[in-house]
């Protein structure tokens, strides 16, 4: 190909899509469609999961289903490390991100296809090493689209971040729609239609990333590939044994992706911090992260129990007649994300005129973990109610401090995961914050089994207390982290 054939590389100061960079709005546009199908099939899961066989579901306990739950939500980001592996040292950022789509929709598919927990195996496996290789890499293609020192970067992030929660609304309305009307089966084909789309728009506008993501920032000898693939072999193999014998059970699933993740940070946190690649520069800031890190699971173990504790108390407690008419329990996952369209802008727009004078990274952190708290509490009026007596209004409002909570955390999480990343593990660094959502993920699942609905106050309390100390923490600890970033904001 000569030089005049060849696809240009993304500019830094390319402003075609409201004010960033235009190729921006192809990872939005797939990431919108991924998260279409994600949330829309999460949305009816944990239901599929525990109504009886009557209600089209697969009849297993409320105990099993959390946990099934939490651990397939860990797993969706416990697999961003394979996917941010992948990019780094095989196939590069763009490559990667393409082929786990791939694997995304045939997870749903499957789901679609086949019946019972054989479909939900085979279909959540798909889908979480998709999601996880699909997340790590889009995240890091858009760090990829600005240089260093480049204020939009978080205004990218947020607006990035708003297209994520455009499909994250419509996916629980319509999946929700196709169950109520035509059962589950019905409600997961639709999520696998959402990601085909996603899949081509992609292909379509490739070319807007120039040469952006196309290599590996590390490139692994091809010597060493079978070595590889023969441990990751090894590994399913052990899995599906313990599996087989006992030993991991549905009860006990989510306490087993806490404890894999928990090794995985350890040893990737490691990994980066002994690499004789980075430099002392570099290496302080990776130890700044890591209280960030474990503020961030915290706020994740409680922001992930939307699709476990709250889906529960929307089908049990919510009050959901609207005008006359019940509408089906899934579409409460849809609240969330109306508030981050409407948000999101707003948070961006806050921080891009606040420019330097903004609060420092540590402070949003400990300003998600404390709202995330107040929301829980905020269930203690309506605890142990009547079935049914919740006022919608008042879970909306639950559901709002959620969403500042978020705003605070994530979209900021994910930009300062870009900006403190050592550049040997650029990819690597995302998924490392991934890895933090996959703890607070898996943890929500082991949590949820502890909630009762016949006493609830003290779950509420408890946790909501928890997370309030955990943001206190972030405060006195944030001079200290500040200083740790060498000049990162």
């Amino acid at each position: 190909m000569s030089e005049l054939e060849s696809p240009p590389r993304s500019s830094h100061s390319d402003r075609g899509f409201f004010g960033q960079p235009f190729a921006l709005a192809n990872l939005f546009g797939v990431e919108m469609w991924e998260r279409f199908s994600f949330y829309g099939m999460q949305g009816i899961l944990i239901y599929y999961l525990y109504y009886s066989a009557a209600d089209g579901g697969l009849g297993i306990s409320e105990a099993a289903a959390v946990s099934i739950v939490g651990a397939y939500g860990g797993t969706v980001y416990l697999s961003t490390i394979l996917g941010a592996w992948i990019a780094d040292r095989v196939l590069g950022s763009e490559r990667t991100l393409f082929y786990s789509a791939v694997l995304v929709m045939c997870g749903h598919i499957a789901l679609a296809l086949i019946p019972g927990l054989a479909g939900v195996g085979v279909g959540l496996i798909l889908i979480a090493v998709g999601s996880g290789g699909l997340k790590a890499n889009a995240t890091s293609l858009v760090g990829d689209l600005y240089a260093e020192g480049d204020e939009r970067r978080d205004a990218g992030f947020s607006i990035f971040y708003m297209g994520i929660n455009l499909g994250a609304f419509l996916g629980p309305l319509l999946t929700g729609w196709a169950q109520r009307n035509w059962g589950f089966h019905a409600g997961f084909g639709l999520a696998a239609v959402g990601m085909a789309l996603g899949l081509i728009q992609y292909t379509l506008g490739r070319k807007r990333l120039g040469d952006i993501g196309t290599t590996p920032s590390n490139p692994l000898p091809r010597t060493l590939l079978w070595k590889y693939g023969a441990g990751a072999l090894a590994a399913v193999a052990v899995a599906l044994v313990m599996c087989v014998v006992g030993v991991i059970t549905t009860d006990n699933l989510s306490d087993v992706v806490v404890g894999l993740t928990i090794v995985a940070a350890i040893g990737y946190f490691a990994v980066i911090l002994s690499s004789r690649h980075i430099t002392s520069t570099e290496r302080s800031r990776v130890i700044a992260f890591v209280p960030m890190f474990l503020a961030s699971a915290a706020f994740w173990s409680l922001f992930q129990q939307q699709f476990t504790v709250v889906a529960i108390y929307a089908d049990k407690f919510l009050d959901r007649n609207l005008f006359g008419w019940d509408f089906p329990a899934s579409w409460v996952q849809s609240i969330n994300p109306v508030f981050i369209i409407v948000f999101a802008g707003v948070f961006a727009a806050m921080w891009t005129k606040l420019g330097p004078r903004q609060p420092s990274s540590p402070l949003k952190f400990a300003a998600g973990t404390t709202i995330m708290g107040l929301a829980f509490l905020a269930f203690l009026p309506f605890a142990d109610g009547r079935p049914n007596g919740t006022p919608l209004l008042a879970l909306v409002f639950i559901l709002l401090l959620f969403t500042f909570a978020e705003l605070f955390l994530s979209p900021v999480g994910l930009s300062l995961s870009t900006k403190l990343a050592p550049k040997a593990f650029h990819t690597q660094m995302v998924a490392l914050f991934f890895l933090s959502v996959a703890l607070g993920s898996s943890m929500s699942g082991t949590l949820a089994k502890y909630y009762d609905t016949a006493n609830q106050t003290p779950y509420f309390l408890w946790v909501g207390l928890a997370s309030i100390a955990v943001g206190l923490v972030m405060v006195l600890l944030s001079p200290w982290i500040s200083r740790m970033m060498r000049g990162v904001h």
